[in-house]
């Protein structure tokens, strides 16, 4: 392990770098106790037990992915899952619009997309503390995809980026730093606003999965608030984000 010291405020100002590790999320959340690890970020070059959303398996050749966790204390909305995820989001969607010159469209509940194909995943998890982690492809070749049969992942060297997980990493860091200080400074708006352009979604036909089962109609609008659907009357229907599962363009 060694240790990079960051110019960042609250997020990476301490970041602990591993050659491998099981899983950053799994390291992080072990050091929940401890009073001075607020903000630590954990970067591992290869996970053997990388972990995605419900129980899935994070596949990544050594040194080819950005594998980050970051341990949190947030309170009060900063600490709703839909804010977290919006915030770790986005700033994926900055570095890679900025290294790729491709749009991201963030997927409902907690991945990146670039050119129609998941780039990165987000995974976070609840006790005591906050735990944010991330997978984002940076140097994998579409050869390797197939052969592991991930036929809809992406990597940035597919889309003609030639820069390094860790220059990606570093790039990030500084990114959700900033972030997070503007969140600590109040301005939830401003992530809103980003987050609800990533999707992509307003106006368009829909098909939300929620708690409640299949709904359909015109999504109207959305925010932290819900989602806003327009069914079969003229009133929208509000689905507040905690019930929301996944969000599919109508076919």
């Amino acid at each position: 392990m060694i240790e990079w010291n960051l110019p960042h405020r609250h997020v990476g100002q301490t970041v602990r770098v591993y050659d491998r590790l099981d899983s950053t999320n799994t390291l992080a959340a072990s050091l929940v106790d401890d009073p001075a690890s607020e903000g630590l970020a954990i970067l591992a070059h290869e996970q053997t037990a990388g972990r995605g959303q419900h129980g899935r398996t994070w596949m990544a050749p050594a040194r080819s992915s950005v594998l980050l966790s970051v341990l949190l204390r947030p309170t009060g909305e900063m600490r709703r899952p839909v804010v977290l995820t919006a915030w770790a989001a986005v700033s994926v969607c900055a570095v890679v619009e900025r290294l790729t010159g491709e749009r991201c469209r963030i997927k409902w509940p907690n991945d990146v997309y670039l050119a129609g194909r998941k780039v990165c995943g987000i995974l976070i998890e609840q006790a005591s503390a906050t735990v944010v982690g991330i997978g984002l492809n940076v140097s994998q070749s579409a050869e390797f995809f197939a052969q592991v049969s991930l036929t809809e992942a992406t990597s940035l060297a597919i889309l003609g980026s030639s820069v390094t997980s860790e220059e990606v990493a570093r790039l990030l860091l500084r990114e959700r730093g900033a972030r997070w200080s503007a969140l600590m400074e109040g301005d939830l708006a401003g992530l809103e606003q980003r987050w609800k352009w990533h999707f992509d979604l307003i106006g368009q036909a829909v098909r939300i999965e929620s708690a409640e089962g299949n709904l359909f109609g015109r999504l109207l609008e959305m925010g932290f608030d819900g989602l806003a659907l327009i069914e079969d009357g003229p009133l929208p229907r509000i689905v507040p984000c905690e019930r929301v599962r996944h969000v599919y363009r109508a076919e």
